[in-house]
């Protein structure tokens, strides 16, 4: 069966919630499932390399017939290959692959060549993004939070604050309204130059990235994303327009539109001691207006 050779073109950067696409290959499978690919899509799949935003929910449908899409992944052909998910050895972007998402259904599939249309869960979407836009803005609060702690130059944020967030992140998840970051405290973050007794109040420090973030919600910021083109390996930036600064930061998820609509988003901190250092938790709760 022939693979696709251009990459998987995608709406969800916009907005869209619904979109209607060519079905260009059914890949069978374990446990009687198949991941279908289009040739376009507004269904945001879970990012291999960085797999912070979990997929969208929705529905496939196609003549009489409709599935659930019970989940949705990134994916790379090369050489004849198809390899999905965590099999996929290398980066978005990288030269002489394809990269197409994956809607992966339970039961019949449809044909290649079928016309289908892809709708998505709308509010589990819009939580969901709400949740990326509240992680973005938190991580650049706790940066400036933390700005005072560093003995050393390092590289800076979007807000040019020294970059603690990138210095010392393990894994981020994003949730319906929120999100969960654990950072790294360790001999290699010393060495950078990073004062751990910075850590010894995180009331204070909390408060700190808190009045930050009341101050950013106020503002009722625009945001948006700029995209090289609609191709799913193509770059996607995060742009906010805060009061004193813009800030950009390199993103492939989705996001709520502006902060007018934002009642409120504050982070709680939570370190613990683990083999050769401490951990880290921020778990960050955004609230919308209505």
């Amino acid at each position: 069966m022939t693979l696709p050779s251009t990459d998987t073109r995608v709406s969800y950067p916009d907005g869209d919630t619904v979109s209607t696409g060519t079905v260009l290959h059914v890949e069978p499978l374990a446990d009687g499932r198949s991941a279908v690919v289009l040739d376009r899509t507004a269904f945001h799949p879970v990012d291999t390399a960085w797999p912070d935003q979990p997929a969208d929910r929705g529905r496939m449908r196609w003549g009489a017939a409709e599935a659930q899409i019970v989940g949705g992944v990134t994916g790379g052909i090369h050489d004849g290959e198809l390899l999905l998910g965590r099999e996929l050895p290398v980066r978005m972007g990288t030269p002489e692959w394809t990269f197409v998402v994956g809607h992966v259904i339970e039961g019949e599939a449809p044909e290649v060549g079928a016309e289908v249309e892809v709708s998505v869960d709308e509010g589990y979407r819009h939580a969901l993004s709400a949740g990326h836009t509240g992680c973005h803005l938190a991580s650049l609060a706790l940066d400036a939070a933390l700005a005072e702690a560093w003995t050393k130059a390092v590289s800076t944020d979007a807000l040019g604050a020294p970059g603690f967030d990138a210095a010392a992140i393990q894994t981020s998840r994003i949730e319906e309204f929120g999100s969960t970051d654990v950072y790294r405290i360790g001999k290699s973050l010393r060495k950078k130059g990073f004062d751990v007794t910075a850590l010894d109040d995180l009331d204070a420090v909390a408060a700190r990235a808190n009045a930050a973030l009341a101050a950013w919600v106020a503002s009722g910021a625009s945001v948006r994303i700029e995209r090289d083109g609609d191709a799913i390996s193509a770059r996607r930036t995060w742009v906010c327009a805060l009061p004193d600064q813009e800030a950009r930061i390199p993103c492939g998820g989705t996001h709520l539109a502006g902060l007018d609509a934002v009642e409120a988003i504050t982070v709680a901190l939570e370190a613990t001691d683990v083999e050769g250092g401490r951990e880290l938790r921020m778990r960050t709760t955004i609230s919308l207006r209505g």
